[in-house]
């Protein structure tokens, strides 16, 4: 068993925000190990960004999160993985089925897409549509 990550958690784990709470709740309760994919960390970093851009955080701020988020991937309390390529063409099967009735967005596909391609049994996410797909899809939401 193990659990997948999207960004929406992460960043909440990372960023004090509404959601952190939550987040911490959930990742306690999730199977181990906790991991995030290579895209999931891209996307992490972008938010960062935009939160230097609105000047919501400063450049202090986002250096010190970074090395919160490099220390948990080091000790092992977070994992990273690569999307593996499987997990397009899943990504791709998965829109033409469920994005006609769902409305997910291509984004959202690709973490599911790439959780279930990991091997991961559950799924912690924030977006509501992202979570109906990857409950519709058979992963454990928390």
């Amino acid at each position: 068993m193990s659990c997948y990550l999207d960004t929406s958690v992460l960043f909440s784990l990372y960023v004090p925000d509404a959601n952190t709470p939550a987040a911490i709740s959930k990742t306690r309760a999730a199977s181990r190990p906790l991991f995030c994919s290579d895209f999931a960390e891209f996307e992490f970093v972008n938010a960062l960004s935009l939160r230097l851009f609105r000047r919501e955080l400063s450049p202090s701020e986002i250096k010190e999160v970074l090395s919160f988020f490099r220390q948990d991937l080091e000790s092992g309390s977070l994992r990273y993985a690569a999307i593996p390529s499987a997990a397009f063409q899943r990504a791709k099967d998965i829109a033409r089925q469920h994005t006609p009735n769902l409305g997910t967005r291509s984004l959202d596909i690709l973490h599911v897409a790439s959780a279930m391609a990991l091997g991961a049994s559950q799924f912690i996410t924030f977006d509501e549509k992202q979570a109906k797909l990857a409950s519709a899809l058979g992963l454990r939401l928390l």
